[in-house]
């Protein structure tokens, strides 16, 4: 199946307007390479000034050529770019790359000329990659169309690539590629974006999510321009269990700053990016090293693992400083069983740990091959999900045949951490066993591949829910502004529960709905325009006669006048006091400019802000995906009974924040903005409430 990116990433004819026969400029760079390592395709400079160059045929012109190359490289000034992509459009080429900076990173001038650029590829359909743009290489056909002196600065491949870096930054993709190959990682695309003006970060990525020889994706971003198309390709290497990992930058004042200055993008919500990687299961890249790693480490992704790990040492203390680093990544270091220890124990002597870490103990010289009981009991156990072996040089080399062997037979995730100079590293590997040689980076690797094999079915689960949940399905009409009555009554269709409460348009109605409802009620300011009702002195609690009740609505909507004169005020709201309530929430919905519809959770009130303890999620959001989200709370004690306090209706607010998101998708973008806050939790058993509840609309 042919692809619009296919001449771009896979070309079989290249053209280089702006030709040079110097292999250090930027022209002629490219050229050497794809002489130098063999590019099977047809290539052609294009410079008027030379008739030959690198061994190539020279043209004066795109119009000279033979025939349309599939793709044409630009290494001319901003301000021809658009030019001469007419004339190579006319030539019927359908790709080409942009070197030239001086584009939307330049000032208005610089965003013009990118403006018109959009424009050029919008009206003809061709594939522009850039501009200030490096260039690509897809290494396994030699095709090398960036000016980068990395690639012959590595060790050579000898094997096809499995590997693809995608960054917005040339720099990076140079760096992270030159640590994969030093790594021994085979590398198939190496990609820099540029400004994006015309093909987006994410469509690369859903190129290679279904490119064959991509295995994984190293990716460097510092804005996604096109969230929803991201969060598709994301999904579609869930789907190929192939990992995703990314680096985003921007996540202080500073880099937010630095990341405007380099490309002219702005730095997304640091907290959204995290909850929607962690959703999507995209592994947050946290230095070039790890990553490198972590393209490693995709080599062995087929293996079986998960967040709960055993730790073979001969030695107590490594042991000890492994179990640290593991669970201080993240990671489980489960207590085994006392079966599971007996059966260990047949094998090590009574000084040696077998609870976890397990201690093989110096024993390990005199009679290797007991370890292979060992590795046999872990690889079949399922109390735990992968295993660290730490073993220096030669204690490595006499247990690796029966850590090849066992690992041959399980498909359980064994890694091997080799600080000396074992001489089995390529037999493990070869069995399926990756090898570190040092116990920091390979705990910051495993740690975030062990939790993307966990969460494989979750993305799973969720991407079941978004197909099934679309947004904007309901044909809802809104009046212009709601208050919080009507706001209210709108959830509850959705099933946000809420109090049988009364809109009352002075005080006489205010009293007549009273005396239905039975003293002490609340009472509160109704109008759409007035969202933060206690700062107008819009809300009066525990009025207990008609007389207070008079009292307070005169004073409420005195207060809420002069708070906001020009405001249209419906009156007043009458509702029964919200009694034994354990915990008050926030849940609210925000269209994110990158990723959509996105629920928060967190602590009501004042905590919320002083704590900022807070969940996110892309939407949809199911009961169980709630319940997820309380349990990150550092709160979430006070829902459990913290110290004797009463154990809170969890499922009742599961279900109301799942009705929220309900809510939410089902009116769509419309509704720009919902929250309620607080929703009260009552006692487990008693449920859940909003007591309070807006909506903010969208022209």
């Amino acid at each position: 199946m042919t692809h619009r990116l296919d001449p771009l990433l896979a070309p079989r004819s290249i053209a280089m307007v702006g030709a040079s026969n110097n292999a250090g400029r930027i022209g002629g760079m490219p050229l050497d390479l794809l002489r130098h390592f063999g590019y099977q395709g047809t290539v052609y400079p294009i410079n008027p000034k030379y008739e030959e160059v690198f061994g190539y045929r020279c043209y004066p012109d795109i119009e000279s050529l033979p025939e349309a190359p599939d793709l044409v490289v630009l290494a001319i000034g901003a301000e021809d770019v658009t030019p001469m992509l007419e004339r190579c459009h006319a030539k019927g080429t359908p790709a080409a790359i942009v070197y030239a900076a001086g584009f939307a990173e330049a000032g208005e001038a610089g965003a013009q000329l990118q403006r018109t650029l959009e424009a050029f590829a919008e009206r003809t359909g061709m594939v522009v990659a850039g501009p200030n743009c490096m260039g690509f290489a897809n290494l396994n056909l030699h095709a090398y169309t960036a000016f980068a002196s990395v690639f012959r600065n590595v060790p050579p491949q000898t094997q096809p690539g499995r590997a693809s870096v995608i960054t917005q930054s040339g720099n990076v993709c140079s760096a992270v590629f030159a640590l994969m190959r030093r790594l021994g990682v085979t590398v198939s695309h190496f990609i820099n974006t540029g400004n994006e003006a015309c093909v987006e970060f994410s469509e690369y990525l859903e190129y290679m999510a279904q490119d064959g020889q991509t295995d994984c994706v190293i990716g460097y971003v510092e804005q996604l321009r096109d969230g929803p198309r991201f969060i598709d390709a994301a999904l579609a290497f869930a789907r190929a269990r192939k990992p995703l990992v990314v680096y985003k930058a921007g996540e202080t004042d500073k880099g937010s700053e630095a990341v405007r200055s380099h490309t002219s993008a702005l730095a997304g919500d640091l907290a959204l990016y995290t909850a929607a990687f962690e959703q999507l299961n995209v592994i947050r890249g946290t230095d070039f090293a790890q990553m490198a790693d972590l393209a490693y480490l995709s080599g062995f992704r087929q293996r079986s693992g998960g967040r709960r790990v055993a730790i073979v040492t001969m030695s107590g203390a490594l042991g000890a400083i492994l179990a640290d680093k593991v669970i201080g990544a993240g990671l489980d270091v489960p207590t085994l069983s006392e079966p599971l220890q007996q059966a260990l124990r047949a094998g090590i002597p009574d000084y040696g740990m077998v609870s976890n870490p397990v201690d093989v103990t110096g024993n390990v010289v005199n009679s290797p091959e007991f370890v292979r009981t060992i590795f046999e009991a872990l690889a079949k156990s399922d109390e735990i999900d992968a295993v660290i072996v730490y073993a220096p040089g030669y204690l490595l080399d006499r247990m690796a045949d029966a850590l090849a062997e066992v690992c041959a037979k399980s498909p359980r995730l064994f890694v091997a951490i080799d600080t000396g100079a074992a001489k089995c590293r390529e037999q493990l590997v070869q069995a399926g066993v990756p090898v570190f040689d040092d116990i920091g980076r390979a705990t910051q690797a495993l740690a975030p591949f062990c939790q993307w094999l966990a969460r494989q079915p979750a993305v799973e689960r969720w991407a079941a829910l978004r197909a099934q949940q679309q947004a904007g399905s309901a044909a809802s009409v809104f009046p212009p502004r709601l208050n919080e009555h009507q706001t209210k009554r709108l959830l509850a269709e959705y099933g946000v529960p809420a109090l049988q409460e009364v809109a009352a348009v002075d005080a006489d109605a205010a009293a007549a709905a009273a005396a239905r409802i039975g003293y002490p009620v609340a009472v509160k300011v109704l109008s759409a325009d007035i969202a933060h009702k206690t700062e107008a002195g819009g809300v009066r609690l525990g009025i207990a006669d008609e007389a207070s009740l008079r009292a307070a609505c005169a004073e409420i909507l005195a207060s809420a006048s002069r708070y906001a004169p020009d405001a249209r005020i419906d009156g007043v709201l009458v509702g029964p006091m919200a009694a034994g309530g354990v915990a008050e929430l926030i849940a609210g919905v925000t269209h994110d400019p990158v990723f959509g519809p996105a629920l928060t959770v967190g602590l009501g009130g004042v905590l919320t802000e002083l704590y900022r303890d807070a969940s996110h999620r892309l939407l949809p959001v199911d009961e169980a995906m709630a319940g997820e989200m309380l349990r990150a709370l550092k709160a979430w004690p006070l829902l459990d009974g913290f110290r004797c306090r009463p154990v809170a209706d969890v499922d009742a607010a599961c279900k109301a924040v799942a009705a929220l998101s309900s809510a939410a998708l089902a009116l769509g973008p419309r509704a720009g903005e919902i929250e309620i806050n607080p929703l009260q939790v009552r006692r487990q058993g008693e449920g859940a409430v909003a007591l309070d509840a807006l909506v903010l609309l969208q022209s």
